[in-house]
């Protein structure tokens, strides 16, 4: 909500939540690569701001935001928006995966997260991985990051690393804005033609 009590809306007037609602059946249904990138420009910022409050660490949030999104274009088809907003379920996504590497830092540093009240099970139960474990979905995606040319992942980091909008990123290196969403949408396509291999492992 705006605070004035508005819907945010897209620059086409389209609420987001009904934007991104849409987004996720065209990933699910139609596998689009360009959908992928436009749920993306919508909400990998705002989770990039809750996974590093969580995890105090540049470096861990950025993975998790990787794992995230990889998660998204695996099991787009598990969301049901008669449960909830797609903002909603892609932070339970985030929150979920933060916890799941908290647990595992804990684990190596021989500390146990919290347990609810009775001891029965921990405070937050992770979402599932969708098949893949969390160091293969980070390490799938840090592989296919490296495999852009150049100008395509500094964009694409700029955008969901940095939180950098797309005019905001042609201002930052001076390359025309048409050039920098270019750069974004070859390289989102390239990303997914990459990670296919990797669905439904």
């Amino acid at each position: 909500m705006h605070p004035d009590g508005g819907c945010a809306r897209t620059m086409d007037g389209k609420p987001e939540a009904d934007e991104a609602a849409g987004l996720l059946r065209r990933i699910a249904g139609e596998r689009d690569p360009e959908a992928f990138a436009r749920l993306y420009d919508l909400h990998a910022p705002l989770l990039f701001g809750l996974v590093i409050r969580i995890l105090a660490n540049r470096g861990d949030a950025e993975d998790v935001l990787q794992e995230v999104f990889l998660q998204v274009w695996d099991k787009a088809a598990d969301f049901d928006a008669e449960r909830g907003s797609a903002r909603t379920w892609l932070v339970v996504l985030a929150r979920s995966r933060c916890l799941d590497r908290l647990r595992r830092k804990g684990r190596r540093e021989g500390r146990e997260l919290p347990l609810r009240e009775g001891g029965a099970e921990p405070a937050e139960a992770p979402v599932g991985t969708g098949g893949l474990e969390l160091s293969e979905a980070g390490r799938a995606v840090r592989q296919a990051l490296a495999a852009l040319p150049e100008p395509q992942r500094r964009a694409i980091a700029a955008s969901y690393f940095d939180g950098l909008s797309q005019s905001e990123i042609s201002r930052q290196t001076g390359e025309p804005l048409g050039t920098v969403k270019t750069r974004m949408r070859l390289g989102m396509l390239k990303l997914m033609e990459l990670l296919e291999p990797y669905r439904d492992r």
